[in-house]
């Protein structure tokens, strides 16, 4: 079954988040968007990555009114350590969430159970928790987070707009399209 308009389980975990442990549960996805990356693990070599990929748009992310959490199976006291050594991580300004419970990695199905690791998943989830895209890949390939806050532009557009759909390739400002039947066949 697919994760799609479902809304998030209840969940509480730790972050390390600007300096601090901080308590994270399926509430801080109330009243905002928010934008949860799951990778592997901590201390490996794609994940930095993208966690400097994620730094570099945050602030196009919170101008979008959306939070970013960063999600690995180990502990917040890892990811203190990892933001610490890590040039790459050190730029995070964005909750790094621990899950060594793996209790978020198997409620959005991103679990590998024989390697106690987390898939590469992205989720955008709206303001009322319910998860409005879901991506999943394999580990060996890393993302680029410009299309995720391309993803999230268009979810928060379709929101304000429920009777428009946002076309292929659509970016902010773009036309998107009022489906109907003078279209079939057309496009």
């Amino acid at each position: 079954m697919s994760l799609i308009n479902t809304k998030v389980q209840p969940f509480k975990t730790t972050a390390f988040h600007n300096g601090k442990f901080v308590p994270v549960t399926d509430e801080n996805f109330i009243g905002k968007w928010s934008v949860v990356i799951f990778m592997p693990a901590a201390f490996t070599f794609n994940c930095p990555t993208e966690i400097e990929n994620a730094a570099e748009h945050y602030e196009e992310f919170q101008k979008a009114g959306a939070e970013v959490y960063i999600v690995t199976t180990d502990t917040h006291f890892s990811h203190k350590v990892w933001h610490e050594t890590s040039p790459a991580v050190g730029k995070a300004k964005f909750p790094l969430v621990g899950d060594p419970t793996h209790q978020l990695t198997k409620a959005f199905d991103v679990h590998i159970e024989e390697e106690g690791l987390a898939l590469r998943g992205t989720f955008v989830i709206n303001p009322e928790g319910i998860i409005k895209t879901v991506e999943v890949h394999s580990n060996e390939i890393a993302r680029d987070v410009s299309e995720t806050l391309r993803k999230l532009k268009a979810a928060q557009y379709t929101a304000a707009h429920p009777n428009e759909v946002c076309p292929a390739k659509w970016k902010e400002g773009e036309k998107t399209l009022a489906p109907s039947i003078d279209l079939v066949g057309k496009i």
